[in-house]
């Protein structure tokens, strides 16, 4: 995540996040996926929505791949079935104890920031990304698309990408 991964690099001058967690430190995926209705992921039992998969030597851990066949509603709404097909065979799994993991100091707290907000997004509320946009005082743009919204809009991200980096 690179609200930690930059914290404390000097060479890193601007964050993009796109259909993005921005988290404040302490705070976990899963606080923020529920904080404002409207994730299809946050469920109570979340094998409605996960295939569920074995770390081998993972501790007791599991990779989590959302289900193929529901990937494309709510990943990439709008997006061609080809291409939405694409996406969910080659996903990659999420530990799922990310989920659980606090959050590190953020970098926005001293890096400049923009914020690409899907208004169609499935995966984070697009209210709880507002009020975190908000918070890191980042540049928002707003584009109808769902949570992949570099691959519904790439050209406004790109766009939003290129403003950051000219911007220091």
């Amino acid at each position: 995540m690179i609200s930690n991964a930059a914290t404390g690099n000097a060479q890193v001058k601007s964050l993009v996040y796109v259909d993005a967690f921005v988290p404040d430190q302490g705070e976990t995926l899963n606080q923020l996926t529920a904080a404002k209705p409207g994730s299809r992921l946050a469920v109570a039992d979340p094998t409605t929505v996960f295939n569920i998969v074995p770390i081998p030597d993972g501790g007791g851990n599991v990779d989590l791949y959302v289900k193929q066949e529901l990937f494309p509603e709510i990943f990439a709404a709008g997006i061609s079935r080809t291409k939405a097909a694409q996406l969910a065979a080659g996903q990659r799994p999420l530990a799922a104890g990310t989920l659980s993991e606090a959050s590190g100091a953020p970098a926005w707290k001293s890096i400049p920031s923009w914020d690409v907000i899907g208004t169609a997004d499935q995966v984070i509320p697009p209210a709880e990304q507002e009020v975190m946009a908000k918070r890191a005082d980042a540049h928002v743009t707003r584009v109808k698309a769902p949570h992949l919204s570099m691959v519904a809009r790439p050209g406004t991200v790109t766009n939003v990408i290129i403003s950051a980096a000219r911007a220091r």
